[in-house]
């Protein structure tokens, strides 16, 4: 794929909603909605998600006169990631969104980001919902010093010893997230593997009517009334030393 020097065509990282409830018109800015309504090329983690948002969106263009290409899942991502943005050289813009919050943090996508780097493309992150960093800000915990941890071991061992580790990191928050069908079980485990003065918040359905968010030492979340439910959650987790 040759450079683009002189092309006013750009990939816009465009950021999705955290959830079918979500109210488009609420969460993310006029400006953004108005760019999205102005591309007719996508690349996307989902494509029947995208669709859906899309249409929430009120995209003026019919749904099925739209590119929309999904993010390869192969080993050979880069070679086909850097196929992707071939539409630019013609000089179309490019969507790039992920199934919800912002591409490339805790998403795919930042191979496709590089490789536009590489060819002199223009990056044009958009404003939007960021998950983690909301549940970060509603803590009440250290954002001067964070670490993201992604998903937790599988293993259950394995899986301990992280929680302790970061625990004992007492300089930092550490942020972490698990599938919405383990939300529950992970919450009733970490009451039993923290220690009781460790704060923790957790922060479900964000930006959702269903939000909830709850934050206190752990020995005060075993009395606690706040309904945890197998939904999106973001764990944080730390010290009130920092």
């Amino acid at each position: 794929m040759e450079s683009v020097t002189e092309s006013t065509a750009s990939l816009y990282l465009i950021p999705s909603l955290l959830g079918d409830t979500a109210d488009p018109f609420a969460v993310l800015p006029t400006t953004v909605i108005e760019r999205v309504r102005t591309l007719r090329f996508f690349v996307v983690e989902n494509a029947k998600s995208t669709r859906r948002f899309l249409k929430l969106l009120d995209h003026p263009t019919p749904l099925q006169q739209l590119s929309i290409n999904e993010l390869p899942r192969s080993e050979q991502r880069a070679a086909l990631e850097e196929g992707l943005l071939d539409p630019i050289q013609h000089g179309n813009s490019i969507g790039l969104i992920s199934e919800a919050g912002l591409p490339c943090i805790a998403d795919p996508g930042y191979g496709l980001v590089a490789a536009a780097h590489a060819a002199h493309i223009p990056i044009e992150p958009l404003v939007g919902p960021s998950s983690l960093l909301l549940a970060l800000m509603a803590s009440g915990l250290c954002g001067q010093r964070f670490t993201f941890h992604g998903y937790l071991p599988h293993e259950r061992e394995a899986r301990h010893a992280a929680l302790k580790e970061w625990e004992a990191a007492r300089n930092y928050t550490h942020i972490f997230i698990e599938t919405p069908y383990r939300t529950k079980k992970l919450s009733a485990e970490l009451l039993d593997v923290l220690n009781p003065s460790t704060i923790l918040s957790v922060a479900l359905d964000l930006t959702l009517p269903s939000q909830q968010i709850h934050r206190a030492p752990v020995r005060e979340w075993r009395v606690d009334s706040f309904l945890i439910r197998d939904v999106p959650a973001v764990f944080v987790l730390g010290s009130e030393n920092l």
